[in-house]
């Protein structure tokens, strides 16, 4: 696992790489991973397809929303 510290919310969050509202998870910076994408990331081999998905997915995090 890329941590073993998860957050469990009443209302749930979006997953930033599923992009379905999930419980529980990781926080990237502002961004929520849940559980289940983050096992399947870390599972995937480079050659596998869904592997350039998940960077797609995460390209995200490198853009953070600015609240003014």
């Amino acid at each position: 696992m890329l941590g073993t510290t998860t957050t469990k919310t009443t209302a749930g969050e979006s997953c930033v790489v599923c992009e379905q509202i999930k419980e529980m998870g990781i926080h990237v910076y502002t961004t929520f991973i849940c559980e289940e994408c983050e096992r399947d990331m870390i599972g995937t081999d480079t050659n596998d397809p869904r592997y350039k998905y998940y960077l797609k997915q995460l390209r995200k995090i490198t853009h953070p929303e600015i609240f003014s």
